[in-house]
């Protein structure tokens, strides 16, 4: 599959959905299937983006595809945290040697990390996991940053 092919699948998938979080939900179970060599697909939210009660310095939990996963990483913790403050995709290839790795999942090897945007802000991330080191390399980061771009938050119902 092409990043080209994902882009335009999610694309349909949210496009169909009047509401993000049903999106998300079939967007992580289609990358979990589309995505080779990888055991986690899913996204965090910001607080106060998901329920505008909660903090805006953390991150929630969305929809996934894998293993259970921690429920809460404040901003700037973990790999997750750290994309989300910075704003920046992170590509780790060895999980084990980012300090201040939150690991959900003791298979893991390799990550890659991408804010999600709403109205200008970061809203989220979406989180790759790979049990292979280097599982993700530059052609990935820029194939799934335009499928993360393609994620419509638009929409509410």
């Amino acid at each position: 599959m092409t990043y080209e092919l994902l882009e335009a699948q999610v694309r349909a998938l949210c496009d169909d959905q009047p509401h993000w979080m049903a999106g998300l939900a079939n967007v992580a179970a289609h990358m979990a299937e589309a995505l080779d060599q990888i055991n986690w697909v899913g996204f965090y939210l910001r607080g106060s983006f998901v329920d505008p009660t909660l903090d805006d310095d953390v991150l929630i939990l969305g929809p996934f595809a894998g293993k259970v996963a921690c429920a809460r990483i404040p901003f700037g913790k973990g790999v997750c945290g750290t994309a989300a403050l910075r704003d920046q995709t992170l590509r780790v290839d060895d999980v084990h040697s980012f300090a201040g790795h939150i690991a959900c999942d003791a298979a893991s090897a390799s990550e890659l990390v991408v804010p999600l945007h709403a109205g200008g802000s970061v809203v989220g991330v979406l989180d790759i996991d790979s049990p292979i080191p280097s599982r993700f390399d530059a052609a990935d980061q820029a194939g799934l940053e335009a499928v993360a771009r393609a994620i419509d938050f638009g929409k509410t119902g």
